[in-house]
């Protein structure tokens, strides 16, 4: 598909179909829809495919707050995902507090939808750094505007599930590794989560895989400790059901200590 393609109405209107018909077996009403998929985001998403980043949309993934991820599927007919960050009723105030305090972006707007862009770099920028440092998780792939594309984790039947809903085989390793893949991004890249949880890491071939770090801080942001102690209250705690006992403050000095 030429880059060249004119965005038109008619495009937009069938691309809109499109997503209807994507959602129509997902209970997702109208409003929903037209709150995921607003004319801009519809031209972004035209963008992304006269680009030949993808070829069409597969299935939604997930859906939350701020946004909804999907299946998409390349040109070359290989998988990847797409994080659409809603701009009419995304957290705002959620997204300021992350951003305004993290030194890499020191003048953020009020508007709505540049908060959003910024808060879709974050994620994509944090996502880089984890690749670069060896942390398991999604590897960014391209971002326009309020919609990031990243690596698909999973197979062709369905993606990876979410930790809170796996039965894990060797817990004490995923632990272990989890506590390793925080050393790492406070050692290595002077970063935290910010959110770090069973709803936070997709389990693929029994690895953790790190998601949703558009929250995530450098160190020097005003909250970055309070966010570190959480993140491990929330391993800590969500760990004990398999019966493994640590002491959060002992990993807080392993973490941060030299």
């Amino acid at each position: 598909m030429s880059s060249e393609r004119f965005l038109d109405d008619k495009w937009l209107k069938k691309l809109d179909r499109e997503m209807q018909a994507l959602f129509s077996g997902e209970g997702t009403d109208r409003k929903t829809l037209d709150e995921v998929f607003d004319k801009r985001t519809l031209d972004t998403l035209g963008k992304l495919i006269s680009d030949g980043v993808i070829d069409i949309l597969d299935f939604p993934i997930s859906t939350g707050k701020e946004g909804n991820v999907f299946r998409g599927v390349t040109p070359e007919k290989k998988f990847v995902a797409l994080k659409i960050y809603r701009t009419s009723n995304a957290t705002f105030k959620h997204m300021s507090n992350y951003i305004m305090g993290d030194p890499r972006f020191k003048a953020v707007s009020s508007n709505r939808r540049e908060i959003v862009k910024e808060w879709t770099k974050k994620e994509y920028k944090n996502l880089e750094i984890l690749d670069e440092i060896g942390v398991k998780a999604p590897k960014p792939i391209k971002r326009i505007s309020n919609i990031l594309v990243m690596e698909y984790i999973g197979d062709a039947n369905m993606p990876a599930p979410m930790m809170k809903d796996v039965v894990l085989k060797n817990p004490k390793k995923v632990f272990d590794t989890l506590i390793d893949y925080m050393v790492k991004m406070y050692k290595k890249a002077d970063l935290i989560h910010g959110d770090m949880s069973m709803f936070n890491v997709l389990i693929h071939k029994n690895r953790p895989y790190v998601i949703d770090v558009g929250q995530g801080v450098l160190k020097e942001h005003p909250l970055s400790y309070e966010f570190l102690k959480r993140d491990i209250h929330n391993v800590v705690h969500y760990f004990k059901k398999y019966g493994i006992a640590a002491n959060e403050e002992e990993i807080y000095n392993k973490i941060t200590k030299n």
